[in-house]
């Protein structure tokens, strides 16, 4: 079994690997739906308010007056708070694992919900505490709630359930950093006259480090590699500042819904230093494969997206742009959604009661469903369960 059969196997790929049309549709369904949640939420208050021909009146009213958030701006406002969520955990000196799995918790979350049903200031909280846990990180509830102001384990906890259904209870991310850890000390060994080429490269060790040292200039450098020393001094700079792109841009974009963790941070590489990317490419499979330019150009695709997002930190203008999204958000809100923890305590009261779940019948069928496909797809790789002799 290969790298790429062991990795289709994953949740990462089966539930949360798209391409980038299914994105998109996915996002116009969830933003419809919710858009639909909140004026009929609306529609429910009025009757609840008015009666005869006074609530049909201001039901029409509420349907037609209320301004939901477009795509693009739930979008906005998402990526606001992952950046956020990156503030957060830098200030609280959690490691980068926790950080990039918060991120990316937050950003499958909003996929099948809208800010306009769960604001992400109150589930980005919850999204880090989970990513704790889920990492081998864990903090008591109490000393993570201090780190946060005007917060209490009850905010933190409420929308803890509700996260992982909309998780599909799925809380493995595979990161890319272990595969840039792993190349970059390739790239070493090659550069000492060490490493070892893929079985289909015929050239030694000698050969390659020869071949190093006469690649074409780094972006920052001016001319090619002289020494041994010069080239390690060329590869720990394209690592730091990979590393530093993974760390932001590709956790703040789609590249984990659209690409593989070995795809983003080749690309990374790609981005800082081209011909070191391509040499290391080269050791890996001829020029001859038919999928090599094919794989240069899926790189060269998602190192794009990645400097698209090369800052982190909105500007001024974006800054602007976002008030004005939070005071329409403001307005388009979910009134049956706002106070989580409420909705919590009345779940914990009803079970059955589906609004206290925010689940429906189509819902509850659907997941269902999917919990039986997923007991089938293990049979299907470990064999099914083995019956017991009675006697």
């Amino acid at each position: 079994m290969t790298e790429d059969d062991i990795y289709r196997t994953s949740t990462q790929y089966r539930l949360w690997s798209f391409t980038p049309e299914t994105l998109a549709s996915l996002r116009t369904t969830t933003n419809a739906a919710a858009a639909d949640g909140v004026r009929d939420a609306l529609r429910s208050l009025n009757l609840g308010v008015n009666d005869g021909g006074s609530a049909g009146k201001d039901v029409t009213s509420a349907k037609s007056e209320v301004d939901c958030l477009t795509i693009e701006e739930e979008q906005k406002i998402v990526s606001y708070y992952c950046v956020c969520t990156l503030d957060f955990v830098d200030f609280c000196d959690y490691p980068t694992n926790v950080k990039a799995t918060a991120v990316q918790y937050l950003k499958r979350f909003y996929l099948t919900n809208s800010p306009m049903t769960y604001h992400p200031k109150e589930i980005m909280p919850t999204a880090v505490y989970l990513a704790m846990k889920a990492e081998d990180n864990f903090h008591y509830v109490k000393s993570f709630a201090e780190k946060l102001p005007n917060i209490t384990t009850e905010d933190i906890l409420a929308p803890e359930f509700l996260l992982t259904q909309g998780l599909r209870f799925t809380f493995d991310v595979r990161h890319p950093f272990h595969g840039l850890e792993g190349g970059f000390m390739e790239l070493l060994a090659f550069t000492n006259g060490k490493g070892h080429a893929g079985p289909w490269i015929k050239k030694s060790p000698k050969e390659l480090q020869e071949e190093m040292m006469g690649l074409g200039p780094a972006p920052s450098s001016s001319g090619k590699t002289a020494t041994v020393k010069e080239l390690v001094i060329r590869i720990e700079d394209a690592h730091g500042k990979a590393k530093k792109i993974l760390k932001t841009s590709a956790l703040l974009t789609d590249a984990y819904f659209l690409y593989t963790p070995s795809q983003i941070w080749l690309s990374t590489l790609l981005l800082v230093d081209e011909p070191l990317a391509r040499f290391y490419l080269d050791t890996k499979m001829p020029a001859t494969v038919e999928m090599k330019p094919k794989l240069v150009t899926v790189l060269q695709n998602c190192a794009g997206m990645l400097r698209s997002s090369a800052i982190a930190q909105p500007d001024k203008e974006e800054k602007k742009e976002l008030k004005r999204i939070d005071k329409k958000l403001a307005q388009c809100r979910n009134p049956q959604k706002t106070d989580l923890v409420e909705m919590n305590k009345a779940q914990k009261r009803d079970p059955d009661h589906n609004g206290g779940s925010g689940l429906d019948e189509k819902v509850a069928k659907r997941r269902k469903l999917e919990r039986e496909q997923s007991m089938k797809e293990t049979e299907d790789l470990f064999g099914p369960v083995i019956p017991t002799q009675k006697g």
